[in-house]
């Protein structure tokens, strides 16, 4: 049975390319055989033009499912480079690629994988100049960002070229997978208009993230991109499907393009710019730095102080506002901790010790949630001050034998 054949309610987005050739119709005999590929199917892929947005949790089993089954052209975007943390779940890395940009290696281990695609990298990170040519230049997008405003932009960009978007999500165990699709169902925005505010939504840095959901939740992206490109079985238009991985459970949500989309409802205006209106420091992450209007220390001077406080020639107290589980990987000697949620609402034990009138260092992960932490305590009257860089500065050039994250 070839890919014009079995159950579907689209067209298919690829064209049927050339005839395969016998090594060709060898390495991909399995889809050959399959009901809804067949022979013609496998020809659109290997016509297909897929553009993949992030090398990382989500693009690696997405990626690497996709080279396999012969997508001939991708174009994969990734600003980042490797670095050790990674390799716990973005499988299309390795130790040697530390290091190295993600866009690069996971070229490298495409080629590897099937050395008769093509894969394009663009290692530069995606702005309202540049995608909409980029999207426009491919038959579907896939989207495993992990930030607001990628997410925002390529969902903008998508819906105002009417170009299909596999989006997925994953923080924790927990997982949301679509097909966006203006014209066809809702886009992006249809279902979440705005983005959190800065710092609402933990990253998978301050959270955390099981390996291997990235595994089934690309997968499962993977599969969508197939089922799109070939025009066969029923893709995840209008639904959002939801997974969590502690209880083992998948379920689905029906939802509906919103008529007064700003992107793409009815009267929807083709000249407002794409994605969100700043491309500051994505929700969950954190910058460098706190800012620059509060009072702040370095982490060489803390630990002077530290030492200084260990002697008794000085008094403060050392507040850690990051989360118990980032506490399980690398704590500033002497911190005690109080997550963030605790200083904006004043409750729990541990907030009892600080506003006992004595000087109060806060630190986080590298800025941005001890710099909200001393805005909140510095307006209750606190003497606060930010440990400027957090742990990681504290690992970097105070004692670069303890771990990172």
């Amino acid at each position: 049975m070839d890919g014009d054949s079995g159950q579907r309610g689209r067209m298919p987005l690829a064209p049927v390319g050339a005839p395969l050739p016998p090594d060709q119709r060898t390495r991909y005999a399995r889809h050959l055989i399959l009901p809804g590929v067949g022979d013609t199917g496998q020809r659109r892929l290997r016509a297909a033009r897929v553009l993949v947005v992030g090398a990382g949790g989500l693009g690696s089993p997405i990626l690497l499912y996709l080279a396999a089954a012969g997508v001939g052209r991708i174009t994969v975007v990734d600003d980042d480079s490797v670095d050790l943390t990674n390799l716990q779940r973005q499988v299309v890395h390795g130790v040697a690629d530390v290091g190295r940009p993600k866009a690069h290696s996971a070229v490298d281990a495409l080629a590897a994988l099937a050395p008769d695609i093509h894969v394009e990298p663009v290692t530069q990170r995606l702005t309202a100049d540049t995608v909409l040519g980029l999207v426009a230049d491919h038959d579907v997008v896939v989207d495993g960002a992990d930030n607001f405003p990628t997410r925002y932009l390529v969902g903008d960009a998508c819906a105002r070229l009417g170009v299909p978007h596999v989006w997925g999500s994953v923080y924790q165990h927990d997982a949301q997978v679509s097909v966006w699709w203006a014209g066809e169902g809702p886009c992006y925005r249809c279902v979440f208009p705005t983005p959190p505010p800065p710092g609402a939504v933990p990253s998978c840095s301050t959270g955390g993230v099981l390996g291997a959901s990235c595994g089934a939740v690309g997968s499962v992206m993977a599969e969508e991109v197939v089922k799109l490109v070939v025009g066969v079985g029923r893709p995840l238009v209008g639904r959002l499907l939801l997974h969590d991985a502690w209880a083992q459970e998948w379920s689905t949500l029906r939802v509906v393009a919103d008529p007064d989309c700003v992107v793409c409802g009815e009267a929807a205006d083709v000249r407002r710019p794409v994605g969100i209106e700043t491309e500051a420091t994505p929700a969950g992450d954190e910058g460098d730095e706190g800012e620059a209007d509060l009072p702040s220390l370095s982490v060489e001077v803390l630990a002077r102080r530290l030492r200084e406080r260990d002697a008794g020639a000085d008094d403060f107290l050392l507040v850690d506002v990051r989360e118990p589980g980032e506490r399980e990987v690398v704590v500033i000697p002497g911190a005690l901790p109080v997550p963030l949620a605790q200083v904006r609402t004043g409750e729990g034990e541990a907030i009892g010790q600080v506003g006992t009138g004595i000087p109060v260092l806060v630190h986080c992960k590298s800025g941005a949630r001890s710099a909200e932490a001393v805005r909140i305590l510095r307006g209750r009257g606190v003497p606060a001050v930010d440990v400027s860089g957090g742990v990681l500065a504290w690992v970097r050039d105070v004692d670069p034998s303890l771990p990172t994250y």
